[in-house]
């Protein structure tokens, strides 16, 4: 598995190493390229919300600060002290123009992939996670729960789940409320845990 460290070393995080229990999987809701202008010049590169990993379409994984380390990412101390977040390249919802018949996200970049449809959170189209970025993914993952004594428990869906902040293994972030929609419909979680399972027995 080949990390690459984001060169831009300025990229907001707190020093303080913790312990973690969670991996929460999100996504960038924009292309690549896009986000990572994002958390470097955002409220003039004072953005606060920096995820500890981002993985691209590809399956390249960018390590953006050390997984012992947090941000602000999801905005509670709580869970973001207790938890190393990975951010997954993908568009997320989409809105259909029948004019130009083209998907594009909430501000407007083109979406030319594969669609998954389903109704879920008052949306209807989503964009796909490639399978070379869940297998990196799952490879992060196992990495990290051995690195960081997570257990490698994957809950394996993406609605609300109360109480989940007591929860020890890899959730996404839309288990923490009803608003978010990271990970979308489309995530593949059987595919995730056979990936990880995979990689275990590699081990």
């Amino acid at each position: 598995m080949e990390t690459v460290t984001n060169k831009n070393k300025e990229l907001f995080h707190y020093n303080e190493v913790t312990n973690k229990k969670q991996i929460i999987l999100s996504h960038t809701s924009r292309p690549m390229q896009f986000y990572k202008n994002s958390l470097k010049y955002r409220l003039d590169g004072e953005y606060t919300k920096i995820p500890t990993y981002i993985i691209s379409k590809k399956g390249k994984i960018i390590k953006n600060f050390s997984g012992g380390n947090y941000s602000d990412y999801i905005g509670m101390e709580k869970i973001d002290k207790q938890s190393i977040n990975i951010c997954l390249e993908n568009l997320g919802w989409l809105k259909y123009n029948q004019l130009n018949d083209v998907y594009a996200n909430w501000i407007g970049d083109i979406y030319k992939g594969e669609v998954y449809q389903k109704r879920w959170r008052d949306r209807t189209y989503w964009s796909n996670y490639p399978d070379e970025q869940l297998k990196s993914c799952s490879q992060l993952i196992v990495e990290l729960c051995l690195n960081f004594n997570i257990p490698l428990n994957v809950l394996g869906h993406n609605v609300k789940l109360d109480g989940v902040i007591d929860f020890s293994g890899i959730i996404c972030r839309s288990n923490y409320n009803e608003f978010w929609t990271d990970l979308s419909p489309s995530f593949n979680f059987e595919k995730l845990k056979k990936y990880i399972n995979e990689e275990i027995d590699k081990k």
